[in-house]
């Protein structure tokens, strides 16, 4: 393990995220807002990220997997302390365990927020929560590869530590051309996002902070009541449709909108049960809603609709307090939790790809049953799945309900009841933002104690980070040298 070229591409990636801070910045000079706690933010950041990048040599030749794997985890615990600053030094968060959790929430796009009163913030701040949520959204790692052509061959192995899903697919020869490819139509659907809202009447700090916060599926807004406080269809339309596309597989806009293939988009198999299972849950909410609590069949399927994009893309945005829903209504919302969106999309959740694929594999282990000597392949989607794919996501299950677990007992143990506990874990480890319970969307986790708290940032962590990038750093024989 070479430490070297870990803290010089650290120092790259903090120098990038320092000057991200002129956007709130600017916002706070318009606004005639207090300056020095994003000025000092900003030199601070700034300067630790040229001293790594130009003090400390790269060494020759590409980052081996290993430093890959460290180096990312590395730069989305650091990245978030330095993204806390803003908070803890203008005092909105007098504590810094708090404006951490804040940061890593926004970062890793979980949308848990511990601010009672969100509005009571400055403009700029609001802006730079939304803003770091963004930057995580895609993948400040992955941006990283897609502005510095000097990896090499270590971008290859970042790539593969940062992104989500069970495989990682290039679009192109290059991976550096692939994390470009990503981050173009990224942008391309944020400004076209940003574009119609302001169209439909919102000012341009609102424009971005929403959009900011849904093409990231992170949640964190300037309101409350979210984008319930606008009580526009309208705008909850504009919402639901790009939270719907930001929890697509963003590797298929490649092939609709610059291969012009729409049928590889619409026959992907992954594509086709994130609508199944978006559709299916809507349907099963109005219901429940019309029935239990006298809706009409319209507003029903208006909430309902609403609800569920938000919560299985993971983006957390609220026109309702689910938390009053029918029981059968908030058990479909805590599966989607479960569930998330698909691999390849800045959504969070087991991904609906590994339901599909730990689906089949129990279903060949019933045939199996009764005829042990069958030989089944995997299929799907028109293909068979390679063995170690299948290992892959069976393992990844594994350990996502065993921490899911382990984090239960923990919130449990520092006092909190069941339904608050179960949620609040769900909520973090599937990257969502708000639960049910104590935690949820009209409440937030400011009460839980310093425990809980930190036990949520390592579930909001090994989420954004899809659990194995985090973990092999926990075994001894990573930290061997070779």
């Amino acid at each position: 393990m070479r430490f070297k070229p870990v803290l010089h591409y650290l120092g790259m990636v903090l120098t990038v995220l320092g000057l991200s801070m002129l956007l709130p910045l600017a916002f706070s000079l318009y606004y005639g807002e207090d300056t020095l706690a994003l000025i000092l933010s900003l030199i601070f950041t700034i300067s630790t990220g040229l001293i790594l990048w130009r003090l400390i040599p790269r060494d020759k030749g590409g980052i081996s997997r290993r430093e890959a794997i460290f180096l990312v985890v590395l730069i989305w615990v650091v990245a978030s302390a330095f993204s806390a600053l803003p908070f803890w030094l203008s005092g909105a968060i007098e504590c810094f365990l708090d404006a951490y959790f804040e940061a890593i929430s926004g970062l890793t796009t979980t949308g848990a927020t511990v601010l009672p009163v969100i509005e009571a913030l400055p403009q700029s701040l609001l802006l730079w929560r939304s803003l770091i949520q963004w930057l995580g959204g895609m993948g400040i790692v992955m941006l990283f590869v897609a502005l510095f052509p000097l990896l090499g061959i270590g971008a290859a192995h970042l790539f593969e530590a940062e992104i989500p899903g069970p495989q990682v697919e290039r679009l192109t020869a290059r991976i550096r051309d692939t994390a470009k490819i990503l981050w173009q139509v990224y942008l391309s659907l944020s400004l076209l996002q940003a574009l119609l809202l302001l169209l439909a009447g919102v000012s341009v700090f609102e424009a971005l902070t929403i959009t900011f916060s849904t093409m990231s599926t992170g949640g964190f807004l300037h309101l409350n009541l979210s984008i319930g406080a606008y009580a526009s269809p309208l705008i909850e339309g504009i919402v639901a449709f790009f939270m719907t596309a930001a929890g697509v597989n963003f590797g298929l806009y490649y092939f609709l909108m610059w291969r012009r293939q729409p049928r590889r988009f619409f026959a992907n198999v992954e594509l086709r049960a994130y609508f199944a299972f978006l559709l299916g849950a809507i349907l099963f909410i109005g219901i429940d809603l019309v029935r239990s609590m006298g809706l009409s069949l319209g507003e029903a399927l208006r909430y309902a609709g609403f609800q569920a994009i938000s919560i299985m893309t993971t983006t957390g945005f609220t026109t309702a307090d689910f938390n009053a829903w029918p029981e059968f209504s908030r058990a479909v919302l805590l599966i989607l939790m479960l569930i998330g969106a698909s691999a390849g999309s800045t959504g969070g959740g087991l991904k609906v790809i590994r339901i599909l694929v730990l689906v089949k594999l129990a279903y060949r282990q019933i045939l199996l049953a009764f005829n042990p000597r069958a030989v089944i392949p995997l299929n799907l989607g028109g293909g068979t799945l390679p063995s170690g794919i299948v290992t892959r996501i069976a393992g990844f299950a594994i350990l996502y309900f065993t921490i899911l677990v382990g984090a239960l007992l923990i919130m449990s143990a520092v006092g909190l009841d069941q339904t608050t506990a179960l949620s609040s874990v769900l909520a973090t480890l599937g990257n969502v933002g708000p639960g049910m319970g104590l935690v949820g969307p009209a409440e937030n986790y400011h009460f839980i104690p310093a425990a809980g708290k930190l036990t949520l940032i390592v579930c909001m962590l090994v989420g954004r980070l899809e659990l194995f990038t985090f973990l092999a750093l926990f075994s001894p024989s990573f930290w061997k040298w070779r």
